[in-house]
């Protein structure tokens, strides 16, 4: 069982690299000014583990937080993903040093596939998969990329990319929360040792207004927002809570002090639907 006593606790990825226990989110975050603050505010709240993406736009103001936040590289673990005109061996080859050059960095601690059946490779898309998780690996095995992983994929397609793959996912990220479970996928993760990244945790904000979240929240002295965030990590998920404001930053890193107990934590397991459901990876529109 993994300790879950401080934000710099670590789960152990299939391949022995240790990430930490909360990451924070910085999708929907505007690219300037408010996405390099958020990130200097996240990192000054304790937070070490920091989650981008190209199709967010944000790498570059993310980048200069890190840069600016006086914390040392190697005390960070900093997360980006491939967007997904850039399937394929060559074009994810050449991503991954944008990705690099756009937060000015010289590795990566994670490197995702963002989504497993983008528009523009609908008619390949285990072709594509499969070159861009060759350039991964081969980037891995170069120090370019510390871990290699996934997101929004299901079993089917992960089941494609182990056709070919010699390295295993470390990580599947995936929305991930009381509305939506996913078990299917949680399970298939748990089978094959792939962590469960959670995105959208707090259900971009609609969880806040669950009556029953309330209730429970009321109970333990903590906002909806810590009881969500706890309940990720009883799971064994690994949250990523985004916000710009400087008050939910601090409060979303004290999940500590407390746990929920096995009622109140199969109560939120029943939540299903309250704040919408995962986005079906196979009929995406970008």
């Amino acid at each position: 069982m993994v300790q879950l006593t401080k934000l710099t606790d670590t789960f152990t990825l299939n391949n022995g690299t240790k990430i930490p226990i909360v990451g924070f989110g910085t999708w929907q975050t505007p690219d300037g000014d408010v996405a390099k603050e958020s990130v200097k505010a996240a990192i000054a709240a304790g937070y070490r583990h920091i989650d981008t993406a190209f199709a967010y736009g944000n790498e570059t103001s993310v980048g200069a937080g890190i840069r600016e936040s006086g914390v040392k590289r190697d005390e960070l673990w900093v997360t980006s993903k491939l967007t997904g005109e850039d399937h394929g061996y060559k074009k994810t080859q050449k991503a991954i040093d944008t990705s690099l050059s756009n937060l000015g960095l010289d590795y990566l601690d994670l490197y995702l596939i963002h989504w497993p059946n983008p528009i523009a490779f609908r008619d390949e898309w285990i072709e594509a998969n499969a070159g861009s998780w060759r350039a991964m690996e081969e980037a891995q095995a170069a120090g370019k990329l510390r871990a290699i992983g996934v997101s929004n994929f299901r079993p089917k397609h992960l089941d494609e990319l182990l056709k070919t793959a010699t390295v295993t996912p470390q990580v599947n990220q995936i929305f991930l929360n009381p509305s939506d479970l996913q078990p299917e996928v949680v399970a298939y993760n748990n089978d094959h040792n792939i962590l469960s990244e959670a995105y959208s945790p707090l259900g971009t904000g609609k969880i806040f207004s669950v009556p029953e979240l309330k209730t429970i929240a009321e109970k333990y002295h903590k906002t909806v927002a810590q009881v969500v965030l706890r309940w990720s990590l009883q799971h064994g998920f690994l949250p990523l809570p985004k916000s710009v404001h400087v008050e939910r930053i601090q409060e979303n890193t004290q999940l500590f002090d407390f746990e929920l107990n096995a009622t109140d934590m199969a109560a939120i397991d029943q939540l299903h639907g309250v704040a919408g459901v995962a986005t079906n990876p196979d009929t995406i529109t970008w």
